[in-house]
């Protein structure tokens, strides 16, 4: 059994005069990500691999989410597909996830949304700023995971916990 963590970026600052990929968390977005690292760390057990965007907003995410599970900043791992990737390039990057139970990956919308509907074959309308989406699957490799194929564990936003 595998669970995966769809994990949007915290909201972004539009304060500065910066290329959409560099744009920092904004004040919102810092407040949110503390809020939802610490609603994650005590209802769900750690992720053992993060995957990251390598846009600032959402590795910043995902460095505020690994601070709340006590996981060394180490197992981040950057992958520059998840940069606005859609549903097709999300599953390739879940695909070639270095083996472990539980996944967490960082990134973007609309792809962020269209990929978990299609991997459990639900229908949220947006993952928010901050919104996690977890999904099982009953596979023994991350190779294995196909659209379809998951079920939906919980969805949890920033306004709903």
């Amino acid at each position: 059994m595998k669970t995966l963590f769809l994990i949007r970026h915290a909201k972004s600052s539009w304060s500065f005069n910066l290329p959409d990929h560099d744009r920092p968390l904004g004040k919102r977005g810092r407040r949110d990500v503390l809020k939802m690292g610490k609603y994650l760390s005590t209802n769900q057990e750690a992720p053992e691999v993060f995957i990251s965007s390598t846009a600032s907003r959402a590795f910043y995410t995902a460095l505020h989410i690994c601070d709340q599970f006590h996981v060394d900043e180490g197992n981040i791992q950057l992958d520059k597909r998840l940069f606005h990737a859609g549903s097709n390039e999300i599953l390739e990057v879940i695909r070639s996830a270095s083996n472990c139970d539980r996944l967490s990956i960082f990134g973007h919308n609309p792809g962020f949304t269209d990929c978990a509907n299609r991997l459990a074959n639900i229908s949220i309308d947006n993952i928010p700023t901050c919104g996690v989406v977890g999904i099982s699957f009953d596979i023994n490799e991350w190779r294995d995971v196909e659209f379809g194929k998951g079920k939906q564990e919980f969805f949890y936003t920033p306004k709903g916990i």
